[in-house]
C-alpha cells in the first residue's frame, strides 16, 4: 500500500533534506518541495518527499489511527 503519512521534522540537513520521525521510525527525506520547513514541523510524507506542512493535531490523530492499523512500519518500509 502506498499512503502519505505525517512525520515530524527532527533534524534539518543540507541540500533540502531532513530527518523525520513517524511512530518512532526515522528516515531521511527531501523537503525541497515545502517552503519554510522548521525543526518540529509536521509534514505529509509520500515516497521520500515531504509534500506540505500539516498541523500537529492533524498529524497526531492520523498517526494514532495508522499505528492502530499497523500501517506506519509498512509505509516507511521497516526493512529499509
Amino acid at each position: 500500500m502506498c499512503l502519505a503519512i505525517p512525520a515530524q521534522v527532527v533534524e534539518l540537513l543540507p541540500d533540502g533534506m531532513a530527518t523525520v520521525s513517524a511512530g518512532g521510525i526515522t528516515r531521511s527525506v527531501s523537503v525541497a518541495l515545502v517552503d519554510d520547513v522548521a525543526l518540529g514541523d509536521y509534514v505529509l510524507l509520500h515516497v521520500g518527499y515531504a509534500l506540505h506542512k500539516i498541523s500537529a493535531e492533524e498529524a497526531e490523530a492520523t498517526l494514532k489511527m495508522m499505528a492502530e492499523a499497523g500501517l506506519i512500519e509498512e509505509e516507511l518500509g521497516a526493512g529499509q
